[in-house]
């Protein structure tokens, strides 16, 4: 076994084939288990079966409805203040074996002192938060920026680590249909579609992140890699026809050029430079605009330009991994059946900032 195998010498070099529930449960810890995507990975871990949750949640947190219920589901709470001493880090991750990030955006940096104590418990794969579209780093969208800082310090303590991303979300990729039908599920409201409409886009449902993380995190061919996981790939233009097949709506389409987004960007830039606390919805403009060049103009986040940039993608990992269907979300959204997105005091922001600057 080489020295980048995934945990301990008591444990045998694990790829998808092992099968994890006839060995001692693997430690988890899960920073974010809360969230959207950490709770969709909770539950993916879960399902999976073979791991011990531990639940990294701020103090503050604990004793919180979202916090209980990963409580009932079988984690274990554990306190974790990312602000705290390396002393206080080290305790909190004490035995686990596999760390997850899930944190919140406007966290990522929050990150950094993760990788000194993980180092030095001995933690043998870390997957910061990256769970984003494929994409370059460089200057193109300041969200995968601020993430590959946290990359590069895990580079540089040499700790292992596996970076998964996940395409856009199921949930995120469809409009409102005009009767209004399916507004419980739309995230926001008067979406243009990006350039043409025609570039194709690796999208997955929210909640089958899990079962791909809960696969990757006990795959040797994984570790210190890329991965890029993703259901289906479809143009936006595929998406309306899609809708209007399963709805018999006819759905106006609208679509925002390069420079409109460009537009938004040298506007909202500088205001949320000015103060990023109090001007997050400039900031949120900003990484929206740079999300649809990057996937919906340039192409950034689809198989193959993944594995030109050194992913593995979860269809050549996982070929036989059964996954929903795009067309069996929309069919579930129409029926109004759809699990929606609990972001409701975001809904709330959003729609404030429409309606101050006119969604420009």
């Amino acid at each position: 076994m080489t020295s980048t195998s995934l945990v301990n010498h008591q444990r045998p070099s694990l790829t998808q084939e092992t099968d994890i529930s006839t060995m001692a449960p693997i430690n988890v810890g899960l920073i974010g288990g809360t969230g959207e995507t950490g709770g969709a990975i909770a539950e993916g871990l879960f399902a999976a079966g073979g791991f011990n949750v531990v639940a990294l949640t701020r103090p503050s947190s604990l004793s919180k409805p979202k916090a209980q219920a990963l409580k009932e589901l079988g984690a274990e709470l554990r306190p974790i203040d990312l602000h705290g001493s390396h002393e206080d880090l080290v305790k909190a991750l004490n035995g686990i074996e596999i760390l997850i990030s899930a944190i919140d955006a406007r966290s990522q940096l929050d990150q950094l002192p993760l990788v000194a104590a993980a180092k030095e418990v001995g933690v043998k794969r870390f997957l910061p938060c990256a769970f984003i579209t494929a994409m370059p780093a460089g200057g193109l969208h300041l969200l995968r920026d601020q993430k590959e800082v946290v990359y590069n310090a895990i580079r540089v303590a040499k700790l292992p680590f596996t970076i998964v991303d996940v395409g856009w979300w199921y949930q995120l990729a469809h409009r409102e249909l005009p009767s209004g039908k399916i507004d419980y599920a739309i995230m926001l409201k008067g979406q243009n579609l990006p350039g043409d409409g025609n570039v194709p886009n690796a999208v997955t449902d929210l909640y089958d992140i899990g079962k791909y993380v809960a696969k990757i995190i006990v795959d040797d061919r994984t570790l210190n890699k890329s991965v890029l996981v993703y259901n289906e790939v479809l143009s936006p233009n595929q998406i309306v026809e899609m809708m209007e097949k399963l709805s018999g709506e006819t759905i106006p389409r609208n679509y925002d050029s390069l420079e409109t987004y460009q537009s938004r960007i040298a506007t909202n830039t500088p205001i949320f430079a000015a103060d990023p606390e109090n001007n997050f919805l400039a900031g949120l403009m900003v990484i929206e605009s740079q999300y649809h060049i990057s996937w919906g103009i340039r192409g950034d986040n689809t198989p193959e330009n993944a594995k030109y940039l050194g992913y593995l993608t979860s269809k050549d990992l996982y070929p036989d991994l059964k996954f929903k269907g795009f067309e069996q979300y929309l069919t579930e959204v129409i029926e109004g059946k759809a699990r929606v997105l609990g972001y409701e005091q975001m809904r709330e922001l959003i729609k404030g900032l429409q309606e101050q600057h006119g969604s420009k």
